[in-house]
């Protein structure tokens, strides 16, 4: 099977008066068609992982592969039009724009990827009413219950039809209940040409994944095959 992601000795570290290890020589093979789990103690890297895979951020050293083709970290154009268009993230806390409404939260991510205005907003509604939010087009994130916003935030990760879909914590500020249904939205978009990794607490929802990864002091230590 085709392993889209590869990460080979991954290390990243930060020095503030002194030197902090979060990641320590990680390697790890993603394949499509398949659902991470990323599991471990607060401190133990998942976000760090998390940030480094979307290139938000860069490892102090090792690679990171993309369908065999390694990212240049000094290329960052390039690599933020590779992550407008390849990958989708969804955050805990949803991080919409407040000031937007759930329409033009989500059409505009799709006018990072191409910017034709039209098509961002039809495609936008389109989504949108796929998953149920038909009546909240035009309400602010304010207006919006957790559940809903976390939709509108799964609606703007995927609008640009991503390969890969990271997910931190995205069920972590919500009630049981709402968050089973936000966890099968995110099953749903699981496809063959697709990998989904998510970080979580969360161990009910983290052994619904294909892998299970365990973090501990920057590190894979453990994962169920």
């Amino acid at each position: 099977m085709n392993k889209f992601l590869e990460l080979n000795n991954i290390r990243k570290s930060f020095t503030t008066e002194k030197k902090i290890n979060v990641i320590t020589g990680l390697s790890r093979k993603f394949k499509l068609g398949k659902i991470y789990a990323i599991m471990g103690p607060s401190g133990s890297g998942k976000s760090t992982l998390l940030n480094l895979i979307s290139l938000i951020d860069r490892p102090t050293a090792g690679s990171i592969k993309f369908n065999s083709l390694e990212i240049n970290f000094k290329e960052k154009g390039k690599n933020d039009l590779f992550r407008a268009k390849k990958i989708g993230i969804i955050y805990q806390q949803n991080n919409l724009l407040s000031d937007f409404t759930a329409l033009e939260n989500v059409y505009l991510a799709a006018l990072s990827a191409n910017n034709d205005r039209r098509l961002a907003i039809s495609k936008a509604e389109k989504l949108l009413k796929k998953i149920g939010l038909s009546n909240r087009l035009n309400h602010f994130p304010s207006q919006l219950s957790g559940g809903e916003a976390q939709r509108v935030a799964i609606a703007r990760a995927i609008i640009n039809d991503p390969q890969i879909i990271l997910a931190d914590e995205p069920t972590g500020s919500l009630d049981m209940n709402t968050a089973k249904d936000i966890f099968k939205l995110l099953n749903k978009q699981k496809r063959s040409d697709r990998i989904i990794i998510f970080a979580t607490h969360n161990r009910f929802f983290a052994k619904k994944a294909d892998y299970l990864l365990e973090m501990r002091d920057g590190s894979i230590k453990s994962f169920n095959v």
